[in-house]
């Protein structure tokens, strides 16, 4: 029996040759295919991450874009505005913002349509691996819009003193009107109003700050005080730091002629040498970071004077008392935006009275509340005016598509 067994254990040479023969031929047969799998894999591979690269750089296009309408860094032609093309992932990426206006008549709203395409030409000429890719979005925008402040004669966010002998011609508005015997001793001919009958969105001072520092860009310092004997006219001006308006010759005016825009605080001065003289708003705005003070006029000699439209808006406290010297048509928009306003003027007032903090009506002052529209005044109307756009207050993203 061993020697029948060793037999055929000698009889077994050469088969494993045999069988590594076949496995060579079975893996030469299926090596190729599996080699072209592996590369079509390894293109495939490619080809998505390319993609992915092409979704991030578009996306980064449509940020761009959102961020430059926050911050009002788009010039539109005819409703459309082309970005300069920028370089994100080795993708070149070209974005156009389309806008319309939701509302034409209120102007208070914009669409956006966001068009974002990134695309990549691959040097090597692998057709298969050239790409691009596109992001559709579409944005609802809300600005900052003054004008339900302006349809009143007086407005606080905290409290008001109206004072014996005060009349008031027009609507009032307080969060919490309360009781109205509390605050109210004078005569209102117009609504008492509340939280409850309309909303209004306080400004903040860097909404507006950013507004009217847009006005006054390039402009030179005035330097820490201005003698209207020998300046008739400033604006767009600006001031860094605390200034102070003067006449020390024969009565005159000083006319706006654009923004004037005061970092620090503004001081109409009575010096004993001074002269009457008026400031003609013309329009314009004065928008201080400080406080706004007004020498009393009561009467006395030499006095401050205001005429014409326009805003006289601080960060802080106003004490406005200058004579009021234009047409009752003009409309004046005084307006303290964290502060209070003491309100004694001498002459009838028109226009609206607005403080953060307190507004404080002095015994006899008399405010006569007329229609703001057309008086040209520069605040901020929401998106209705598409020369300037206000500061945006809202937005909402409506789609957003990837193709």
């Amino acid at each position: 029996m061993k020697t029948i067994l060793k037999r055929l254990i000698r009889n077994e040479k050469g088969n494993v040759f045999i069988l590594v023969l076949i496995l060579l031929v079975v893996g030469g047969l299926i090596l190729a295919p599996l080699l072209g799998l592996m590369s079509t894999g390894l293109l495939v591979g490619k080809v998505y991450e390319n993609k992915m690269y092409d979704y991030y750089a578009a996306d980064a296009g449509v940020e761009d874009a959102i961020w430059r309408i926050q911050h009002n860094n788009l010039v539109f032609v005819n409703n459309c505005s082309y970005l300069e093309p920028i370089t994100v992932n080795d993708r070149s990426v070209n974005v156009v913002v389309y806008r319309e206006d939701l509302d034409p008549t209120c102007g208070e709203n914009f669409t956006y349509r966001i068009l974002s395409i990134a695309s990549n030409d691959d040097g090597g000429g692998t057709a298969a691996i050239d790409s691009s890719s596109t992001i559709d979005a579409h944005l609802s925008v809300s600005y900052l819009d003054l004008s339900a402040l302006l349809d009143n004669a007086i407005i606080s966010n905290d409290t008001i003193d109206i004072k014996p002998g005060n009349e008031v011609n027009g609507d009032v508005w307080l969060p919490d009107k309360g009781d109205p015997d509390d605050w109210n001793k004078g005569n209102i001919t117009g609504d008492i109003k509340d939280s409850n009958n309309m909303t209004i969105d306080w400004p903040t001072y860097e909404q507006l700050s950013t507004y009217y520092l847009d006005d006054v860009d390039g402009a030179d310092d005035l330097g820490l005080s201005i003698d209207i004997q020998y300046t008739n006219t400033i604006g767009p001006a600006y001031r860094n730091g605390d200034l102070s308006i003067d006449n020390t010759g024969d009565p005159a005016t000083l006319v706006l002629e654009g923004t004037v825009y005061v970092r620090g605080n503004l001081e109409f001065e009575q010096s004993g040498t001074s002269k009457n003289y008026t400031i003609d708003l013309n329009g314009e705005t004065i928008f201080v970071e400080g406080s706004i003070t007004f020498p009393s006029a009561g009467g006395q000699d030499p006095k401050v004077s205001i005429s014409g439209s326009g805003c006289i808006i601080a960060v802080g406290d106003i004490n406005f008392q200058p004579s009021i010297t234009g047409s009752k048509d003009d409309f004046v928009l005084v307006f303290s935006i964290t502060g209070e306003v003491n309100f004694q003027p001498s002459g009838d007032f028109t226009g609206c009275i607005a403080g953060d903090a307190h507004v404080q009506l002095q015994p006899g002052c008399t405010i006569n509340w007329i229609n703001p529209e057309g008086k040209d005044l520069n605040v901020p109307w929401g998106a209705g005016d598409n020369n300037k756009l206000p500061p945006v207050t809202g937005l909402k993203i409506l789609s957003w598509e990837i193709s």
